[in-house]
């Protein structure tokens, strides 16, 4: 039986310059499931991403998937990618075994964690104040640099892990330290600073968008800290549940996020399209 990918609509070329196509999963030219292919709206049209991919209950476990992920990487090559993209749930087992056989590799995961309506309390000596102009401009520097080399770790061409920094901070952050709704924060410990803190909203849920223990002051629990001070900032904000993105292979951050209840909701899987 050949197992093929059957296009439903002309290819689309969104406002954005983003490229989109839906196909019917067939077999024998009977269809068994739908994929949705397009190009990433954030690191441009050289990044493809599966959005969706369903096989139909009758015709799972036939390895009907397998074929039409690899079809959709040869309509990505034709567009002209040189990576594709996808993102699973946690509760997926079946579809990350599928992409980790297919040679994708975690990027990153998002995790979140209920909130209570106590916010937590500082260690002794501990205490949080909003980070300054003057702190400001040189914290900036710093957090783009390292989000562009976390990305181009990970696979990410440098021009595009670059472009993508300075769009998000800018997008965030539109008004630096005085945007609305957003907290950055240095954390003191017996008068010293020793880390800085970004939570803001998405969606629904408060989001930490940056943590970083000073180099000189890590290993003294100030990372765990710093996280009990962004439940309680989302807690004052009327927040009652805080997610958080971590790049795969930063073994510190996670085990610290698993050790505060924080839980797997998603990963961002990638393969280079040789």
């Amino acid at each position: 039986m050949t197992t093929t990918l059957r296009p439903i609509e002309p290819l689309q070329r969104n406002a954005d310059g983003t490229r989109s196509r839906h196909y019917q999963v067939c077999v024998n030219g009977r269809p068994v499931g739908a994929l949705h292919l397009d190009t990433h709206p954030l690191l441009g049209d050289t990044v493809a991403r599966i959005v969706d991919l369903r096989i139909e209950e009758p015709d799972r476990r036939r390895g009907r998937a397998t074929v039409a992920a690899l079809a959709a990487e040869e309509v990505a090559r034709g567009w002209g990618c040189r990576r594709i993209e996808t993102t699973v749930p946690a509760t997926a087992g079946a579809a990350l075994r599928l992409v980790h056989a297919l040679g994708y590799v975690v990027r990153n995961r998002l995790m979140d964690k209920a909130l209570g309506d106590t916010p937590p309390a500082l260690p002794p000596d501990s205490r949080a104040r909003p980070m300054t102009e003057a702190e400001y401009g040189p914290w900036l520097a710093e957090s783009r640099e390292e989000y562009v080399r976390s990305l181009v770790d990970r696979g990410v061409p440098e021009s595009e892990a670059r472009a993508k920094s300075e769009r998000d901070h800018a997008t965030l952050l539109p008004d630096g330290p005085r945007t609305p709704d957003v907290w950055l924060s240095v954390l003191e410990h017996a008068g010293t600073p020793v880390g800085t803190l970004w939570v803001g909203p998405r969606e629904d849920q408060a989001y930490v968008y940056d943590v970083k223990t000073d180099t000189a002051h890590r290993g003294r629990g100030h990372g765990r800290t710093l996280m009990l001070l962004a439940e309680a900032q989302a807690i004052a904000a009327g927040r009652r549940v805080i997610g958080l993105n971590v790049f795969a292979g930063n073994t510190p951050a996670e085990r610290l996020y698993e050790s505060l209840g924080y839980q797997t909701r998603q990963y961002t899987l990638y393969k280079a399209l040789l």
